[in-house]
């Protein structure tokens, strides 16, 4: 049987599994399962032994990690700290909490790696606010859920460090990359949000005095200091990504426990309770992804890919379109990570065949896939967002549409010119980054 005959099995099986409402993380491997008849050589031990072999990586210890360091910040209060920083710095413009819900995202980002501690943490208190002030409350869900997807793009990036690890990829190299797209993604929807707050009438508050500025960045300047400490130490070779998430969560317990005080003794057992059990559910999807990705490496699929695209005769854009369309799709339907594991080791042969630059290629499939974290039907961070406004999630799809618009704009325009997010790496990375 051809590659193409396999592939139509093991993702048409998925397809079925997934429509049937089975959990993503056991479609992948109960997937596997009609290929074991197809080759005698192919046993259920083999998908194990690739569960197991998958999760042997010294890298991913750092996912575990940095979700409790995530869910520690959010425990700790620094949130409500950078709120009032961001309040403090753009309350003042049109839409004043839709720009404050922007900015916090991505401060926060720069903290958690996570989009979806982002939606919930931020979400939890600025969507109610955004109500009472008059903000409909369909936008309020709708920028909140957008805005969380900077989480996986800006710097320390969860799903950076899983790409990195999975593609031998510099992850200093990637931190630095997700910079400037975040950068833009955060300015797009800021343009969005002014031009809302124009239409739409809503409210301005009286811009904050320097005194009030410098009282809140040094009320969050501890907390401020964690994606310097992250990234700062990978990228200056202190200590590596796993190692790096462990400081992380040193440093977040004892700001949480000793500085602000805002963690006790009694609470710590449900944080761990809280980041172990979604560490666990993304572990276990990585697994059995794994054990999808090999079966697809087995039978050569990959491999009868890149004939198809060689004869199609695309360039570094066409390819580049290309990979951003399919991270687009398959990110609707199951999670980030998994997608990495699946489409990403697919896909990478081709992106090398073309000559795409290893870094541009992860930062094209870390932005398109984020933008699955909005988008239903899966849309986690959408869902998340819809469930603390309280609207069902087909009510604020139109304004997550609008707000999308820029930010595919954006995506097209990293596609375009490569040179605008590897310019950061080649200049503080040379060694690493060519």
């Amino acid at each position: 049987m051809g590659p193409g005959e396999v592939a139509a099995i093991l993702f048409g099986t998925f397809a079925v599994l997934v429509f049937l409402r089975v959990p993503v993380a056991f479609a992948l491997g109960l997937a596997v399962v009609p290929v074991f008849f197809i080759d005698e050589r192919l046993t259920p031990v083999l998908l194990m032994r690739e569960m197991f072999k998958s999760y042997n990586a010294f890298i991913l210890l750092a996912v575990p990690f940095f979700l409790l360091a995530a869910n520690l910040m959010n425990s700790s209060g620094i949130t409500d700290r950078l709120i009032r920083l961001a309040r403090a710095m753009v309350g003042h413009l049109p839409g004043g909490l839709g720009h404050v819900n922007v900015v916090v995202s991505m401060l926060f980002a720069g903290i958690s790696g996570s989009s979806t501690a982002d939606a919930a943490g931020i979400g939890s208190l600025l969507i109610p606010q955004m109500e009472k002030e008059g903000y409909d409350k369909s936008f309020a869900v709708a920028i909140t859920a957008s805005s969380s997807v900077m989480g996986v793009i800006i710097p320390p990036s969860i799903l950076m460090v899983v790409w990195g690890g999975l593609m031998s990829v510099s992850i200093g190299g990637l931190f630095l990359a997700g910079v400037l797209p975040g950068i833009l993604i955060a300015a797009s929807q800021m343009i969005t949000v002014y031009i809302y707050a124009k239409r739409r009438g809503y409210p301005v508050h009286d811009r904050s005095s320097l005194i009030e500025l410098a009282k809140a960045a040094a009320g969050a300047s501890l907390a401020l200091m964690t994606p310097l400490i992250i990234v700062g130490g990978i990228v200056g070779g202190f200590f590596t990504p796993t190692e790096a998430s462990v400081v992380a969560v040193i440093y977040s317990l004892i700001l949480g426990l000793f500085v602000y005080r805002s963690i006790t003794l009694p609470k710590l057992p449900g944080i761990l309770y809280d980041s172990a059990r979604f560490a666990s559910i993304t572990l276990f999807c990585i697994g059995t992804a794994s054990a999808f990705g090999w079966c697809l490496a087995y039978f050569k699929i990959p491999a009868a890919l890149v004939d198809q695209i060689a004869a199609m005769g695309l360039g570094v854009i066409g390819t580049g379109i290309m990979v951003a369309l399919a991270f687009l799709l398959i990110g609707m339907f199951i999670d980030a990570i998994p997608a990495i594991i699946i489409l990403g080791t697919v896909l990478l042969p081709v992106t090398e065949h073309v000559g795409m630059h290893p870094l541009h290629f992860a930062i094209i499939g870390v932005i398109s896939l984020s933008f699955g974290l909005v988008t239903p039907p899966y849309g986690l961070c959408l869902l998340i967002a819809a469930a603390i406004g309280r609207i069902r999630v087909v009510d604020a799809l139109r304004d997550v549409g609008v707000i999308l618009l820029p930010m595919v704009g954006i995506l097209l325009l990293i596609i375009l010119l490569p040179e605008l997010i590897l310019a950061l790496p080649r200049w503080i990375m040379p060694t690493f980054v060519q």
